[in-house]
């Protein structure tokens, strides 16, 4: 077991740990901690606790100290430097008519390196925009391709729940998000339906999927042969979060449908839920490559 405490550097960024080298921090307290991108000044975000050794990245980097007011104000120096930055980028971008998006620019808290987010379509040779960018700002520059998905949490905006973008306000990190959690959540796979603003397959269909899974063990499939209290059927339609199902009558195969709750029923033979080729072909570009 190691004492370590949690460290952000971006508002709703990856957590880090680092050693507290004995001392005791609160959520909230800014520090200053080596990275392997140089000095940087974080924010805690989880106070002093063990974890096990497994989970640990070594070597565990120290904490250097508490952030000083004069730390503070460099960081808020760097940030207007930004705004600086990114408009010269973009005058350069232009210049050297590169078909690349810029996103967002960072400074380090030591000043040592500007990192420029961009994203494109395909690979971009950036070779003649760093060197020109370096004999404007005098540091080391690093241009960094991104993807949609990282663009949209750096951007911020609503998603069409009407609440700001998850990505954007609380999800540390993606979670992988498939064509094949819409289908077994019973969703229409029409890319307007299904897709975030970012134009990838929405981070919220991540968050029932494992309650989707549990009712899926319990709940007979489109296609399950059952046995219900009139007799032997074959389920057309099941609704997972009601329990209810639609069931053709192997005596009436033309009758009107049947409905049993899943509660009811036993089932002969299960359906399975299929992705056909040509539905992950039309709809491959939404899942994050």
């Amino acid at each position: 077991m190691a004492e370590v405490i949690g460290v952000r550097f971006k508002n709703v960024g990856k957590v880090y740990y680092f050693d507290p080298v004995g001392l005791s921090f609160s959520v909230g307290q800014r520090v200053i901690v080596e990275t392997a991108r140089g000095v940087e000044c974080g924010q805690v975000v989880l106070k002093n606790r063990e974890v096990d050794d497994e989970s640990l990245v070594s070597p565990l980097k120290p904490v250097m100290r508490l952030a000083t007011e004069e730390d503070l104000a460099v960081v808020e120096q760097n940030h207007e430097k930004e705004k600086q930055a990114f408009a010269i980028c973009q005058e350069k971008i232009e210049k050297h008519k590169l078909v690349m998006k810029l996103v967002d620019v960072e400074y380090t808290f030591d000043n040592n390196k500007i990192l420029f987010y961009f994203t494109a379509d395909g690979r971009v040779d950036f070779r003649e925009l760093v060197k020109d960018l370096a004999s404007v700002f005098r540091t080391r520059i690093e241009l960094r391709q991104i993807g949609v998905r990282d663009e949209s949490k750096m951007l911020g905006g609503l998603g069409v729940c009407g609440r700001p973008f998850c990505c954007s306000s609380y999800l540390g990190e993606f979670q992988p998000v498939s064509i094949k959690m819409a289908k077994e959540q019973g969703l229409s796979l029409n890319p307007t339906k299904i897709s975030g603003t970012c134009g990838r397959l929405m981070c919220c269909l991540k968050y029932e999927q494992e309650a989707y899974e549990d009712l899926l063990k319990i709940t007979p499939k489109v296609g399950a042969v059952v046995k219900t209290p009139d007799g032997k059927g074959t389920v057309t339609d099941a609704n997972l979060l009601t329990g209810n199902l639609s069931v053709r009558m192997e005596s009436d195969p033309d009758g009107a449908l049947h409905s049993f709750h899943r509660s009811v029923v036993s089932v002969l033979k299960d359906g399975r839920i299929r992705v056909d080729r040509s539905e992950i072909a039309a709809l491959s570009d939404l899942e994050d490559k």
